[in-house]
């Protein structure tokens, strides 16, 4: 089941998402921002975004904040979600 942090309604309003998508278990923990039909993938490690297109200088400050707000909770739900690859490495 993935997870989806819960946004203020105003972001919620312009179509932003932050979720850990479901089949990722074989890829460096991350969650995924989307809007629209973009989406950037954010490391759960190194707290950097992994692609640089679409270009993350587009993500707003203040989807930037609950990343770094929620950081402990997105990592709790990786390592729930994927056990087997968890952001602290092996167990």
């Amino acid at each position: 089941m993935p997870f989806e942090l819960d946004l203020p309604l105003g972001l919620r309003k312009e179509g932003w998402k932050i979720k850990i998508r479901d089949k990722e278990r074989l890829e460096q923990p991350h969650v995924t921002v989307l809007r629209k039909t973009d989406c950037w993938r954010y490391g759960l490690r190194d707290e950097v975004f992994l692609d640089t297109s679409p270009d993350p200088g587009n993500v707003p400050k203040a989807i930037r904040k609950l990343l770094t707000g929620n950081l402990n909770l997105l990592r709790q739900q990786w390592d729930r979600l994927y056990p087997e690859n968890r952001v602290g490495g092996s167990l």
